[in-house]
């Protein structure tokens, strides 16, 4: 790996078919400008379909050869949206050569999605689950597909996974443990996906990237939060450079989890991450792995 890596260095994507969820702002919206600007076509999968055009708009401004299409809304808080767009996008796109799980809930009250799951863990697991095992065809169709988890430095803050009690019923709700619980499964998820697409000799690989310290939702969290944010978050250009670089660096492979390689991960170029251990615990993954089937419904790569 370079010892700095930049947009200058990202190959080209001509060719190419990227589905980028929650890519009207933040690093989503960083991801597709990225993406279409070397040459992808992007689908900017969004819950809003005017942001979504508004985004577009913005990108096509300053890359008018960018090819990127927002006809098809998803609604990560629904898996019923969840469904319908993956199979638009399946039928619209054979053959899709990266997805990247952007979309997600950040540090929100307790509440509870359209199918009545604790809405962290809803939209930032369950939704890219269900996505993922719709997708998969297209994706095998691709002769080096890639599937891109997003992880946060949160995923250490929290005590670990509790499948028991998903709703927090017997323990205290506290957004930061419910947000970094939700990115340990995220972790893995794509870790386990990885495992059972190389059980099947697929061409297709899974790998994760995390944003480090980067102001990618300057409105969330209290006062000081925001306000750290605003004083002390890299740009989320810089933050979606691990994203990036894990979806399209011929380095990378699959399980890698690519972050900043500042202090702390915090900021910095893309570098390899440390993930906390129980984000490569095989039983622990593969329980969420059945967990996650019979919540959604979707079954894939046994």
């Amino acid at each position: 790996m370079a010892a700095t890596w930049t947009l200058a260095d990202l190959p080209s994507q001509h060719g190419r078919i990227a589905v980028v969820t929650g890519a009207n702002r933040g690093l989503g919206f960083q991801i597709s400008e990225a993406l279409a600007a070397s040459g992808a076509t992007v689908v900017m999968a969004c819950r809003d379909a005017q942001r979504a055009r508004d985004a577009a708009a913005a990108i096509t401004a300053r890359h008018p050869q960018a090819q990127l299409d927002v006809s098809i809304p998803i609604d990560l808080d629904s898996l019923d949206s969840v469904r319908r767009a993956g199979a638009a996008i399946a039928a619209r796109y054979p053959r899709i050569d990266l997805l990247i799980h952007n979309g997600a809930a950040i540090l929100v009250p307790l509440a509870t999605t359209q199918d009545g799951l604790e809405r962290h863990i809803g939209i930032n697991h369950y939704a890219p689950f269900l996505l993922t095992g719709l997708l998969l065809p297209s994706l095998q169709a691709a002769p080096a597909a890639r599937v891109i988890g997003m992880a946060s430095l949160a995923h250490k803050l929290t005590p670990g996974l509790n499948l028991d009690d998903p709703l927090f019923q017997r323990r205290a709700y506290k957004p930061m443990e419910a947000y970094g619980s939700s990115k340990l499964a995220a972790l893995l998820f794509t870790n386990e996906l990885n495992r059972r697409l190389q059980r099947a000799g697929s061409p297709v690989i899974a790998a994760t990237a995390h944003p480090g310290y980067s102001n990618t939702n300057p409105d969330t969290g209290g006062f000081w939060l925001r306000l750290a944010t605003r004083l002390f978050a890299q740009p989320a250009g810089d933050g979606a450079l691990p994203a990036l670089y894990a979806a399209t660096a011929p380095s990378v492979r699959g399980g890698d989890y690519i972050g900043p390689g500042g202090y702390k991960e915090l900021r910095g170029a893309p570098k390899p991450a440390q993930m906390r251990p129980e984000a490569r615990d095989a039983a622990l993954a593969a329980r969420l792995w059945a967990e996650s089937e019979r919540i959604t419904g979707c079954r894939y790569l046994d």
